[in-house]
């Protein structure tokens, strides 16, 4: 029997990583895609079929989908949208070239590559395309503004296409983590201190709060393993019905349940106040 294939951007590190592995296990045929060349060779070095793609980069793009429709006869039974990275700093300190930057990447670019796939999908009749949000696509937290903007752009979008899709086989599913281990953080770094001066923005008083986060990092007591996310999204790929969102950690049930019961002045106190 001709294996499912599925594929699966920003495979380096974290969840990607961990879905990747966890989906060849379970029998899938991966193609796990990394943005940078160095790490597409490391996971062909580990036994991976891995093209290169960078959600920025439209012929990369394009060339990534080829390669993988190449080895596997013109189909895809399943796209993992996961590649995405954060720029963390107050939103009046935000430069308009670090949001377009992190739109590039954390929406423009799933949308690009979705917009490929979905043909491919229509003619085989069926296809399930799985993007990555998360709790802060659901609700705002503070210094994360460029984040959270394009996670509730892309809730946004993936719910316009999942109504959009309801006459095809093709099934668009939203997954919602929240704190999981991975190199988000350490990964933001550079991104924070490209865009952000903190000494000469009028919250530099404020500023240690966050820097000491993100250079030390923190124990979180709801943070779960990649691992996690797998098992959630193994159910979005694999059930016959799958549900239109996955909540993955604690956090990500009480912001969806606290969207839905609490006035907006309940939620900003509640939130301010963690």
């Amino acid at each position: 029997m001709k294996k499912r294939s599925i594929l699966i951007t920003g495979c380096s590190s974290g969840i990607g990583y961990d879905a990747a592995y966890g989906l060849r296990t379970a029998g899938w045929r991966v193609f796990a895609s990394c943005r940078q060349l160095v790490d597409c060779e490391r996971l062909r070095a580990e036994g991976f079929e891995s093209p290169q793609i960078d959600y920025t980069d439209h012929d990369s793009i394009t060339a990534g989908l080829t390669e993988v429709l190449q080895a596997t006869g013109g189909t895809l039974d399943a796209l993992y949208n996961n590649g995405a990275y954060a720029c963390p700093g107050a939103v009046e300190d935000l430069p308009r070239g670090a949001l377009e930057a992190i739109f590039q990447t954390n929406l423009f670019g799933v949308h690009d590559l979705t917009r490929q796939v979905i043909p491919v999908m229509r003619v085989q009749g069926y296809g399930r395309i799985v993007n990555c949000s998360s709790v802060l696509g659901l609700v705002g937290y503070k210094w994360r503004g460029a984040y959270v903007a394009t996670k509730f752009a892309l809730e946004g979008l993936t719910d316009v296409l999942r109504l959009e899709m309801r006459d095809t086989g093709i099934k668009i599913i939203l997954l919602e983590p929240g704190p999981i281990a991975s190199r988000i953080r350490e990964n933001a770094i550079p991104h924070f201190e490209r865009w952000f001066d903190p000494a000469t923005s009028a919250r530099a008083s404020q500023y240690p709060e966050l820097t000491k986060r993100l250079y030390e990092g923190g124990e979180d007591k709801f943070q779960l393993p990649a691992s996690a996310v797998t098992a959630k999204l193994r159910h979005a790929l694999e059930h016959p019905r799958p549900k239109a969102r996955y909540f993955v950690t604690t956090p990500t049930y009480m912001a969806a349940i606290m969207r839905r019961i609490l006035p907006v002045w309940a939620q900003d106190a509640l939130i301010s106040r963690n």
